[in-house]
């Protein structure tokens, strides 16, 4: 599979999330102090580090909905 390419077959509801998830894979790498190619295929990154990389974005996307759930409620009452 080439650079680029993937075989996910996860559909996002919003397309334009897109470019914000891999900035923020990138920033997340970066944070971790992980290198990642000129050319952005994972495919030789450890998969420990793409663990690493997945987990701390999931983690941080959870902690973005409770902010903004938390925020919603404050408004409702």
């Amino acid at each position: 599979m080439g650079a680029g390419q993937s075989r996910s077959s996860n559909q996002l509801v919003v397309p334009q999330a897109n470019q914000a998830l891999n900035q923020l894979k990138y920033e997340v790498a970066q944070e971790l102090g992980i290198q990642v190619p000129q050319d952005g295929y994972w495919g030789y990154i450890a998969s420990r580090d793409a663990g690493a990389v997945g987990g701390n974005i999931t983690r941080r996307l959870v902690q973005i909905a409770e902010q903004t759930i938390s925020g919603q409620a404050g408004q409702m009452r």
